[in-house]
């Protein structure tokens, strides 16, 4: 049987939105927001080619694989659980939640006010705010070993949300940088439109279009858990498996309220589909 998406019949984006619906995912719950993977690798050229398998992300392994070292260090952490965690994972962080999704969109209200509540009522130390996408890429797929964040649709539709357009205070980073607008690749030039374009045009090109599937599995399909997650390097804290845990059968109203606080702060696998 041929589906609609492998006939190029419906759009990448179009394909993602579907399944993010199908797995329970929403705009109307910060915690359970549609997720949509980095596809690029490429923020630094000052043209994009779409036709080079080295711009793009390898969608075939989870954030946390996407460098050597990383995957390696990841690996290590699962196999050493017995001596510093309490649960047997590679990653005590997660690819969506709310305070990702209210940091990417901070620019823009209602979500400057989400931003802050979930900080205590102002922004973050300027540093850590969404403040560039290379910086973002590299923290999230390379340096920081708390951050394996995807991304969320309005990467591919929204140029508002990359410009500091209400003039808030976001801050001064150390280096002397005041935040205003986000950095954008080079490629870009220094547009929001033409970010969203050429990043639109990086969803649908044919190389996403052949390896979309393999990130799929990881997000949504058979690689979220088990031994096929194991193997992927794709495991999360037990607690982000939320219809996987059974909470009516928690007797202990602390440890239900633990792992409900758990879940709402730092996010939830989506439903398998």
């Amino acid at each position: 049987v041929s589906f609609p998406w492998q006939k190029r019949e419906i759009s990448n984006f179009d394909y993602l939105m579907y399944l993010n619906t199908l797995a329970g995912r929403s705009y109307n719950d910060y915690m359970q927001y549609p997720v949509f993977p980095w596809v690029l690798a490429d923020y630094h050229s000052e043209t994009l080619n779409l036709t080079n398998p080295h711009t793009f992300r390898d969608l075939s392994k989870p954030m946390g694989a996407q460098t050597v070292e990383r995957k390696r260090k990841f690996i290590q952490r699962y196999n050493d659980v017995e001596k510093n965690l309490s649960a047997q994972c590679h990653y005590c962080t997660h690819y969506s939640s709310a305070i990702i999704v209210a940091s990417y969109l901070v620019r823009m209200e209602p979500f400057t006010q989400t931003f802050c509540s979930l900080q205590g009522g102002s922004f973050d130390v300027a540093d850590r705010m969404f403040h560039s996408v290379k910086s973002t890429w590299e923290s999230a797929s390379r340096d920081n070993m708390s951050d394996v964040r995807e991304l969320i649709p309005e990467f591919f539709y929204l140029p508002e949300f990359l410009t500091n357009a209400n003039h808030f205070e976001l801050g001064c980073m150390q280096d002397g940088t005041v935040l205003g607008d986000v950095q954008l690749p080079p490629w870009a030039d220094g547009d929001p439109h033409k970010f969203i374009l050429l990043h639109r045009q990086a969803l649908e090109s044919d190389y996403v279009s052949a390896h979309l599937h393999h990130w799929i599995d990881l997000v949504f399909g058979y690689k979220q858990h088990g031994s096929a997650a194991v193997e992927a390097v794709n495991t999360y804290h037990p607690y982000f498996y939320g219809d996987k845990m059974d909470l009516n059968n928690i007797k202990d109203p602390l440890i239900k309220s633990t792992i409900l606080g758990f879940i709402s702060n730092f996010g939830q696998i989506p439903k398998q589909v």
